[in-house]
C-alpha cells in the first residue's frame, strides 16, 4: 500500500476522531462530568494526527508536491471537517 492510499485512510479517521471528540467527548466531560471521555477519545485523535502529519510529509515527497501543499495538509488539520477536504483532493488525483 503507498503512502497516498494510506494517507487518505488516515485522513478519514483522523477526520473522525476529531468530530467525535469535539461533539461527544468534550460534551460528556463538561455537561455528563464524564472526563474519561476526552482521555481516551483525545489519545485516539493524537496518535492519529501524528500519523497525518508523518503522511502528509511522505505524500508530499512521494508526490514532489511543495511545502505549501504540506502546511496546507498541516491547516485543515486542524480544522473540522478539513482532513476530509484533503482526503478528497487525494482522491481526485488518482
Amino acid at each position: 500500500m503507498n503512502a497516498r492510499k494510506l494517507f487518505r485512510i488516515i485522513a478519514l479517521a483522523e477526520g473522525i476522531s476529531f468530530l467525535i471528540l469535539l461533539c461527544i467527548a468534550m460534551p460528556l466531560k463538561y455537561f455528563a462530568d464524564l472526563p474519561e471521555a476526552v482521555k481516551f477519545t483525545g489519545m485516539a485523535h493524537g496518535i492519529l494526527f501524528v500519523a497525518y502529519i508523518i503522511f502528509a510529509w511522505e505524500v508530499m515527497n512521494q508526490l514532489n508536491k511543495n511545502w505549501s501543499w504540506f502546511f496546507k495538509a498541516v491547516f485543515y488539520s486542524v480544522i473540522p471537517f478539513g482532513a476530509f477536504y484533503m482526503e478528497k483532493q487525494l482522491k481526485n488525483m488518482t
